[in-house]
């Protein structure tokens, strides 16, 4: 098991980051707002659990330990494959995903692509009682990924790098926007996750369309 890599970034993309350790280039699955917060040349530290399939070997990773638990733990529902708990923890926190569970809110988990409705409500059932709610933080990482470009675009490149055309992700921005006039759109997180709300489930069968 590989629980943790620490190296120098190659390059970071969508939800793919390089990270070379000891002259290795590793490919990690991580989510456009942690891939958007790495800088090519800097070092970085990822906490990682390694997926193992019959025809591969990926390796997913994140920014804290919190978060590498409930996507082990959503990773243990049955229907919820990796990239849709990568998915979730693009959208929300570990803090947001113990409250949606919580308060029985499997509409949330529903506009993550890839988790239908029945998914949504099993992932509610499963995870009752094993997930703590605590005060949110927002990350230095974060804060040095929204300082480096517009909000906007940084998520226009994390739909794009997620496989929506550019056409879609444009119109995903803009509507996120210009229907939540009283939200806070000022942070990545933020901005991404009503971008993706605006998307919904069913778009990315669009996305390849349109491709």
């Amino acid at each position: 098991m590989i629980s943790s890599v620490r190296g120098t970034v190659l390059s970071a993309l969508g939800s793919t980051a390089v990270i070379e350790v000891g002259g290795v280039g590793l490919s990690i699955q991580v989510t456009p707002e942690h891939a958007l917060s790495m800088r090519t040349g800097s070092e970085a530290f990822v906490h990682t659990t390694l997926i193992v399939r019959e025809d591969s070997l990926s390796l997913f990773g994140f920014e804290t330990a919190e978060q590498l638990a409930v996507f082990e733990l959503l990773t243990s529902v049955t229907g919820v494959g990796p990239k849709s708990a990568l998915g979730v923890l693009a959208v929300l926190t570990p803090d947001q995903v113990a409250r949606a569970v919580s308060s029985e809110d499997d509409a949330v988990f529903r506009k993550v692509s890839g988790i239908g409705p029945k998914t949504a409500k099993l992932i509610v059932v499963a995870l009752t009682g094993k997930l703590r709610i605590t005060a949110s933080t927002t990350s230095a990482s974060s804060s040095r990924a929204v300082a480096a470009q517009p909000v906007d675009e940084s998520v226009l490149v994390a739909l794009i790098g997620l496989g929506w055309s550019e056409k879609i992700a444009q119109r995903a921005v803009e509507d996120a926007v210009a229907n939540n006039p009283e939200a806070d759109v000022s942070s990545v997180p933020a901005l991404l996750r009503l971008a993706l709300a605006q998307l919904g489930p069913a778009a990315s069968s669009a996305a390849g369309r349109a491709r």
